[in-house]
């Protein structure tokens, strides 16, 4: 089973909403009759996997299984021309049912209320959002031959509906590959006369390509979440928390280049984009910041690029140097031209001088700004508008802009424990109107945001609503 042959098949729905009903059976039977039943079933698990990332194993079973029989029923020679029209019908009337047996999505009311073609193209435009966090936990090797021998096939469904849905942002190719080469390990190694030596062999082989799913992963999920724009965004502050010795200018080309490789490869149909880009791309980090740092120097060391680029993700914030206080832009800067370069200039200088705020407050602020923009720009006397804002920015971000920064560095700087001790104490003495019950429940909040947000790789949309 080659990727370009699946991608393909995934192809066909998009393509639908602009060539009709006729072309979707003809594009779907083409693909049965190419990959063949079995081939056809797995990337019908991995694809249905990755859009209901909510859906439960039965609930994804039953789709696969009548989505499979309505394409091995219809895409036989000589079968009724209208047969997949009619099938595919009665499968958008059974997804309507209050018993419906496929995976729920609160959008599936709206979709119901039309009929024929309409309603099946809704049906198929819903998908889940993404998991916060990949769920998957690959079990011991024993375990998994004990799963294996017990039922190949039960275990196989179930790997690739667990591993689809946990790592959903992943771009098609890279899953294919991926869940390919684990199945592929599983099969050998449960076979042969020494696991252990042959899981060891495997699983060192496979790295590269674990580590660019869970990567790719990451990359996508943000650009979903995000867009081209914020993901640039992202990845400028996160560098100028990591190097703020570097300029504005020293970094904005990496960022760019970064959002470029998300915009290229996170919904290519091309086998290798996201594993080819992210290489070049980790080349220019290396070029450009092995010199300044010596812990990019350290991860650049490493002839395995992707493991290159992994350390670099996963590295934290350096302490931010002696600077000047950042030159708020003025109101004719704002509302100019390049008022957009200005606001993104002047939070970058933020970020430098506040290398501990997590990416959920810098995004927070891109939009805040953008937003700010927009209201005062337009109106009769913009400076009156922003001067107004800004007294209440002065009043109230500021001060959350410290504590936040506050927070995230006392939890990289303390041991668990430690963090939670000092946080406990702090919030007694800003809060000593508050029960103990309140108090436990302001530090769980506080924990729980750290734990989660004030981390490299963090799920930008769990840590918006956290923020």
């Amino acid at each position: 089973m080659r990727a370009p042959l699946a991608l393909l098949l995934l192809l066909a729905a998009a393509d639908a909403m602009h060539r009709g009903k006729a072309y979707v059976r003809d594009k779907v039977c083409k693909e049965y009759g190419m990959l063949g039943k079995e081939n056809f079933r797995t990337l019908t698990i991995i694809a249905n996997s990755r859009k209901y990332s909510n859906g439960t194993f039965e609930e994804i079973s039953h789709l696969v299984r009548d989505i499979v029989s309505l394409a091995e029923t219809c895409c036989t020679d000589g079968a009724d021309p209208s047969c997949y029209d009619a099938g595919s019908t009665a499968l958008s009337v059974k997804s309507c049912r209050a018993d419906s047996p496929f995976p729920a999505h609160p959008g599936t009311a709206e979709c119901c209320a039309h009929q024929g073609l309409e309603r099946k193209l809704c049906l198929a435009a819903l998908r889940h959002p993404p998991q916060p966090l990949p769920r998957y936990l690959q079990p011991s090797d024993k375990e998994l031959c004990q799963a294996f021998r017990q039922d190949p096939r039960e275990f196989a469904d179930r790997f690739l509906y667990e591993y689809a849905s946990s790592y959903s942002q992943a771009p098609l190719p890279v899953l294919l590959g991926s869940t390919r080469t684990f199945l592929s390990m599983v099969s050998t190694c449960c076979i042969s006369s020494s696991p252990t030596h042959c899981f060891l062999k495997e699983k060192l082989e496979r790295k590269t390509l674990s580590l660019l799913t869970l990567t790719s992963n990451r990359i996508c999920s943000r650009f979903s979440a995000y867009g081209k724009d914020k993901v640039s965004f992202s990845y400028l502050t996160s560098l100028a928390q990591k190097v703020p010795t570097a300029s504005y200018e020293d970094l904005l080309p990496l960022a760019e280049d970064a959002a470029e490789v998300s915009s290229q490869c996170c919904d290519s149909m091309a086998e290798d984009c996201m594993h080819k880009k992210l290489l070049e791309h980790t080349t220019k980090v290396c070029t450009a910041l092995s010199g300044r740092d010596g812990r990019f120097a350290d991860c650049c060391t490493g002839k395995n690029l992707m493991e290159n680029h992994f350390c670099i993700l996963a590295m934290l914030p350096a302490p931010a140097p002696k600077l000047p206080d950042a030159s708020e832009p003025t109101n004719k800067e704002l509302c100019g031209k390049e008022g957009a370069l200005h606001a993104t200039k002047y939070l970058f200088e933020l970020a430098r001088r506040h290398p501990f705020l997590p990416d959920a407050v810098l995004a927070k602020l891109y939009d805040f700004s953008g937003k700010l923009r927009g209201e005062c720009c337009s109106t009769k006397d913009p400076s009156a508008c922003l001067d107004g804002k800004r007294k209440r920015i002065e009043a109230e971000v500021f001060p959350f802009l410290e504590k936040a920064n506050q927070l995230c560095g006392q939890y990289h700087k303390l041991p668990f424990l430690e963090f939670k001790k000092r946080l406990r104490e702090t919030l007694a003495q800003a809060e000593p109107e508050a029960s103990p019950a309140q108090l436990e429940q302001l530090l769980e909040q506080r924990v729980s945001f750290a734990s989660t947000c004030c981390l490299p790789d963090a799920p930008p949309l769990l840590c918006a609503a956290k923020v």
